[in-house]
C-alpha cells in the first residue's frame, strides 16, 4: 500500500469534521463532493445559498454547507476571537466583522470544537491562510513556533521498499533559532507519528558530524538537539549530522559510531529555510520523489494551507492529513 493509500484508509477509518473555507473555488467543491462520497471526511463547506445548489448541481447536495452571515453562532465565535487578540488592540467591533470572513470562520470553529480541522490555501494567500490560524487556534501547548512538514515518498535507497521522510521546516520559518528549531523537531516528530504512523528518528542536520567542523549554525544545531532532549526525551535524537551520516547506515558508522539515529533517519530537521526549501526541491526533481505538504505543524488544532495551483486529489489529501492530525 502507498503512503496516500495508506493515509486515506486511516482517514477513512475514522472520517473527521473538515472546513473547506473556500466554497467560491470549483475545485474545493469537487473535493468536499469526493470526500464525503468516499467517506474520508465530513467536510463542511463555507459558502452561501449559491454554494448549495453548485453542490446539488454536482451530485453533492448532502455535504454541509454553513454561512458565516447567518450562522446562530457567530457572535460565540466573534468573543472567541476577542479574546485571543483583545491585547493586540482588536476590538469588539473588528471581531464581530472579521469573525464572517471565511478563514477566520472556519478556523474559529475549529478553535471552538465545532470542526476538527481545515484546509483553505488553494484560492487564499499562505500569508492568510496562516494568519488565521494563528489568530483562531493557536499553537500547541508547550510549543511557541509553527512551521511545516514536507512528506517525502521517495524510492528504495535502504531497503526493498519506498519510504517517507519528514522533511522540516522547509516552508515556514525562515532562520530559526535553537529553540524554534527544538519546537520544529517536536512538531515534526508528533505529525509523523499520526500522518505515517510510525516511530520518529530525528536528525538536526548541518555541514558538520560530531565536531568535524566549528561555527554559529553549528553551535545552534547542538543547543537545538539539547532542548529537544528536554522536552521529548523519549524520542530517538541526534545531531549535528551530516545528511549522508543521518541517511547511509554505514557512513553513520565511520561518522556517529554508537548513535540511535545515524543512518536510520526518518525525520530532517534542517537548519533553516534555505537548506529545508531547496533539499526538499532537489530530492523532489531529482530522486522522482513525491512531496506531499507542506502540512503545518504546531499548531494546537490541524490548519492546513494549500498551493493555490491545488487540485481537487491534493486538497482530498490534504484533508486526509488533516483529519489525521486532529488524533
Amino acid at each position: 500500500m502507498s503512503f496516500l493509500d495508506s493515509v486515506h484508509a486511516r482517514a477513512r477509518a475514522n472520517p473527521r469534521r473538515i472546513m473547506l473555507p473556500e466554497g467560491a473555488d470549483e475545485r474545493t467543491l469537487v473535493a468536499a463532493a469526493r470526500l464525503h462520497a468516499d467517506g474520508l471526511a465530513r467536510p463542511l463547506v463555507v459558502g452561501g445559498p449559491e454554494i448549495t445548489a453548485e453542490l446539488r448541481r454536482i451530485g453533492a447536495g448532502e455535504v454541509e454547507v454553513l454561512d458565516p452571515a447567518g450562522d446562530a453562532r457567530r457572535p460565540l465565535l466573534a468573543a472567541l476571537l476577542f479574546e485571543r487578540r483583545r491585547a493586540k488592540g482588536m476590538t469588539e467591533e473588528d471581531a464581530h466583522r472579521l469573525a464572517a470572513d471565511p478563514l477566520l470562520f472556519g478556523a474559529l470553529l475549529v478553535a471552538a470544537g465545532e470542526a476538527d480541522g481545515c484546509v483553505a490555501g488553494a484560492v487564499s494567500t499562505t500569508a492568510d491562510v496562516m494568519r488565521a490560524a494563528i489568530w483562531a487556534i493557536g499553537p500547541a501547548p508547550g510549543i511557541r513556533t509553527v512551521s511545516s512538514t514536507f512528506y517525502m515518498v521517495v524510492p528504495p535507497f535502504r531497503g526493498a521498499d519506498e519510504e517517507v521522510l519528514s522533511y522540516s521546516d522547509a516552508a515556514v520559518v525562515p532562520d530559526p533559532t535553537a529553540e524554534q528549531l527544538a519546537d520544529i523537531a517536536v512538531a515534526a516528530a508528533d505529525a509523523r507519528r499520526k500522518v505515517v504512523g510510525d516511530d520518529p528518528r530525528v536528525a538536526f542536520l548541518s555541514y558538520s558530524t560530531r565536531g568535524s567542523a566549528a561555527g554559529p549554525s553549528i553551535d545552534k544545531v547542538r543547543r537545538a538537539l539539547e532542548i529537544f532532549r528536554e522536552k521529548a526525551p523519549g524520542i530517538p535524537a541526534d545531531g549535528e549530522l551530516q545528511a549522508d551520516a543521518a541517511l547511509i547506515e554505514s557512513v553513520g558508522a565511520r561518522k556517529s559510531p554508537g548513535s540511535a539515529v545515524a543512518g536510520r533517519a526518518n525525520v530532517l530537521v534542517f537548519p533553516d529555510l534555505d537548506a529545508g526549501n531547496i533539499a526538499y526541491k532537489l530530492t523532489q526533481r531529482l530522486a522522482h520523489a513525491e512531496a506531499v505538504g507542506p502540512i503545518v505543524q504546531g499548531l494546537a488544532k490541524p490548519c492546513n494551507d494549500l498551493s493555490r495551483g491545488a487540485t481537487p486529489a491534493d486538497i482530498v489529501n490534504v484533508a486526509c492529513i488533516t483529519g489525521l492530525l486532529a488524533g
